[in-house]
């Protein structure tokens, strides 16, 4: 897989079956996608998070919809794709969410239950604007580097939370996290 990680140069990243099937494991035991859902594929393949995109739904025999190329950068077309297919599931990097929110006609995203953040850090601003925006949906904030089966840690976002800041949360299943400063 290739990422940019913290430095903005792509470079490759090595994953193990084992890591990404404990990754897809824990997502289906923490949110429990079932037949009624239907999850966006709008990540081009060379970026993590596509494997969960392309996996999680076939693992749980969930629908996937798979959006045109180039389709992630195109938020109008987002929100009539999630309405006229009844998406129940999605990912966005912050950055790309905070556009999404300013598109017209989200309102008609009725069927959205579960909005996955990771890729960046969540700043709790835009959590609230997802929440006023979208008040029937969940956003989880999710952190890790793409070396570590693209994401280690958890956070389910609540409305009206006074943190300033957005916790990236607790380890995934069968993984361990270390906070460390500097020295």
């Amino acid at each position: 897989i290739f990422t940019s990680g913290s430095t903005g140069r792509p470079k490759g990243a090595m994953n193990e079956h084992r890591g990404i099937c404990n990754r897809l494991l824990w997502m289906q035991e923490q949110y429990g996608l079932c037949a009624d859902d239907c999850i966006l594929q709008k990540t081009p393949f060379s970026f993590d998070v596509s494997v969960w995109e392309f996996f999680w739904p076939l693992m749980a025999g969930a629908r996937l919809v798979i959006a045109r190329p180039e389709g992630h950068r195109d938020s109008a077309y987002l929100v009539e794709l999630i309405r006229e297919s009844g998406i129940t599931t999605l990912h966005f990097v912050p950055s790309m969410l905070r556009v999404f929110l300013e598109e017209d006609g989200l309102e008609a995203c009725t069927s959205l239950r579960r909005v996955i953040c990771s890729g960046e850090a969540l700043p709790h601003e835009l959590q609230e604007r997802f929440f006023a925006k979208l008040p029937e949906a969940e956003l989880h904030n999710l952190y890790g580097p793409t070396e570590a089966a693209v994401d280690v840690t958890y956070w389910a976002c609540q409305r009206g939370d006074e943190r300033l800041t957005v916790p990236i949360g607790r380890p995934v299943a069968n993984t361990q996290i270390y906070v460390l400063d500097a020295q």
